[in-house]
């Protein structure tokens, strides 16, 4: 009698393989998803950044809208705009800053400026004025001159207080700049009482007060010194005192 063979091995081999192959098909799966997981993750941060330099650079999003000026007293703002040259719809992260604060510089009221961006849409322009000391003869004009020699600003008038500097035609750049430092040494109370500062050279520079009293000063030099020795002088006799050698201070009557 022919013997019996029995198919539950073979199916329950069969069954096993499915899941095997199934198993391994998942495994591919997540390995695969894995993989395309990382691929999307830096698609999108590469679209984000791509994006975001879309926006800040090129679209009008974050576009120039307003410029602010601080810290004008005698300038008026429309002439530091004017001189700053921006143009209303310009990227903001675009604005040439150091550009901008060098042309702002090249005006003569202007000591320095400050100029930084105020997202999302104005530029901050601060602006420090010279401030004059005294007032120099040049060419028939009454110019404003800062403590720093620079030439700057025109007065109809000299300003009640302030003396007045007077050079020789070739003086020069350096004279002024002495002269700027002989008045700025000078206390409020003795810059009052002069009249005017005649520079000659940078050597030899007098101060003439108010009331035809004369200090010979010399150069720059020392200026604060001599500031003090002079306040003592003045109160004493004499019509001609010499502070050049602050140490060895003299007078004439």
């Amino acid at each position: 009698m022919p013997s019996r063979t029995t198919s539950r091995p073979a199916a329950g081999g069969d069954v096993a393989t499915r899941r095997s192959r199934r198993a391994f098909a998942r495994r591919q799966w997540a390995r695969r998803w894995l993989t395309w997981k990382y691929v999307l993750a830096a698609a999108l941060l590469l679209g984000a950044v791509v994006g975001g330099i879309w926006l800040v650079m090129f679209s009008s999003t974050l576009a120039l809208e307003e410029v602010e000026v601080q810290g004008t007293d005698n300038l008026r703002s429309q002439q530091v705009e004017q001189v700053a040259g921006l143009a209303a719809g310009r990227p903001l992260a675009r604005v040439d800053l150091d550009g901008v604060r060098a042309r702002v510089e090249a005006l003569a009221e202007v000591r320095s400026a400050v100029v930084s961006r105020q997202w999302p849409d104005t530029v901050v322009i601060e602006v420090e004025e010279r401030v004059a000391i005294a007032v120099v003869d040049i060419g028939g004009r009454l110019r404003g001159l800062d403590r720093e020699g620079v030439v700057f600003d025109s007065f109809r008038q000299v300003p009640e207080g302030m003396p007045r500097v007077q050079t020789s035609a070739d003086a020069g750049r350096e004279a002024l700049e002495e002269a700027a430092a002989v008045v700025s040494a000078l206390p409020g109370d003795i810059a009052t009482r002069v009249d005017h500062v005649e520079v000659a050279t940078v050597d030899q520079i007098s101060l003439v007060l108010r009331d035809d009293r004369t200090v010979l000063w010399g150069s720059a030099d020392e200026s604060d010194l001599k500031a003090e020795v002079l306040v003592a002088l003045l109160d004493g006799p004499g019509q001609t005192f010499d502070v050049s050698v602050p140490g060895q201070p003299t007078y004439r009557p």
